[in-house]
């Protein structure tokens, strides 16, 4: 499905990525670890398009080269931001109504499904989103992009700063996705989430991948995971 080939990325002059390549597959979830600075979120924004870059980028076949934010979107590609960035003025449910692909017929999501698997959401579905705790805003932000109906969801760091029960909704979420058939690539910085629900683990050090291979090879690593991950 996606597919990143001699990837390099800039802000500005500063060159952050140096040759990143990797893929993601249908109905995976891929880990993409490493500590702050590595190019995590880096290579997410190129795939976005939210940031300059040189090399390839290809989704189902597709180039994706020149096109904008909102163009890879309508492509199949959600993404979570670590900011969330949700609609402050806007309720829940307004928030969620934002997201959903055209009429909403023919996704494969819908109100429903966001309020079963978050009820806290159903409760609050009149709120404004700005007055909801983090953990709150990070649900919907989640659910908001899930309602675009993609074929990938990209999410960085949606677990940071959630309370312990919250990391487990998410990750609870994230299976659900992938039982779905919807591929994930995963940005985190926590090990035990990544590690438990994901296929394959990639590890970012100084804008370049030093590591690929299946959470046991990398937990049997312990040379990557002391020089790359751990603090």
């Amino acid at each position: 499905m996606l597919k990143v080939e001699n990837l390099h990325a800039y802000y500005g002059k500063s060159h952050v990525l140096h040759g990143v390549g990797f893929d993601v597959q249908p109905g995976e979830i891929v880990a993409l670890l490493g500590r702050n600075g590595s190019g995590r979120s880096t290579a997410a924004k190129a795939v976005m398009g939210l940031v300059d870059w040189q090399g390839t980028l290809q989704w189902k076949g597709q180039d994706l080269n020149g096109r904008k934010a909102y163009e890879i979107a309508h492509l199949g590609i959600g993404y979570v931001p670590e900011s969330r960035d949700v609609f402050p003025n806007l309720t829940v449910h307004q928030n969620l109504l934002l997201g959903q692909k055209g009429s909403g017929r023919d996704s494969r999501w819908s109100f429903d499904d966001m309020y079963e698997m978050f009820p806290r959401l159903k409760e609050r579905r009149n709120i404004e989103a700005g007055v909801m705790s983090g953990g709150e805003q990070q649900m919907l932000t989640l659910c908001r992009t899930l309602m675009g109906d993609p074929d990938l969801i990209i999410i960085d760091e949606p677990t940071e700063g959630l309370a312990p029960k919250i990391v487990e909704l998410v990750g609870e979420y994230l299976t659900r996705l992938k039982q779905r058939g919807i591929s994930v690539l995963l940005i985190e910085q926590k090990l035990t989430i990544a590690m438990t629900i994901s296929d394959r683990a990639l590890v970012m050090g100084h804008g370049s991948i030093v590591f690929q291979g299946t959470p046991d090879e990398l937990r049997a690593n312990s040379y990557v995971r002391k020089e790359w991950l751990e603090v």
